[in-house]
């Protein structure tokens, strides 16, 4: 099984939790940073994950996208499009793999976003939505790995694109 390595670039606001679920993806789960600085609100990873291929790659050009909210922030939800076409403008690839998280999600009692509100908006621009916790550890990972799935997927659509051209 070869290595497919992607970066993503992961924005929001400040203080949606981009960093901590940067950081719990990076450490697999095992390192929830207990001390919190508020960082830019944009930023780019690169993670290998496990995929079957023929080969190492690495890609120059972001490969995926992360938007993140907070559920309890009807702000930070409403600032997504904003992200999204701050990307998309910046960036040379035609299709941009996406996932829109709600993070936060441990805070039920405050919620401002309701999940079908996230889901349609997702789906109206072509993200596929995930709700998280990093605090509770959950589905952290999730986002990440169906962004990893759907690289890997236009990936070989590329490859088989090209082969057809041979």
């Amino acid at each position: 099984m070869g290595k497919l390595s992607a970066k993503c670039i992961v924005a929001g606001d400040s203080t949606v939790g981009k960093s901590t679920l940067i950081q719990l993806f990076r450490s697999d789960g095992s390192h929830f940073p207990k001390n919190y600085s508020l960082t830019t609100t944009m930023d780019v990873i690169t993670k290998t994950v496990q995929i079957p291929d023929s080969g190492d790659i690495v890609w120059d050009q972001p490969g995926a996208l992360c938007l993140v909210f907070d559920v309890t922030s009807e702000t930070s939800f409403s600032n997504c499009g904003r992200w999204l076409q701050r990307i998309k403008s910046k960036t040379t690839s035609p299709y941009l793999p996406g996932v829109l998280v709600g993070n936060k999600t441990d805070l039920s009692g405050r919620r401002a976003v309701e999940k079908i509100q996230a889901e349609e908006w997702a789906a109206s621009h072509g993200l596929e939505y995930f709700e998280t916790s990093a605090k509770e550890l959950e589905n952290f990972d999730q986002p990440f790995r169906a962004l990893a799935k759907s690289f890997h997927r236009l990936y070989q659509e590329r490859v088989e694109n090209f082969k057809s051209l041979l």
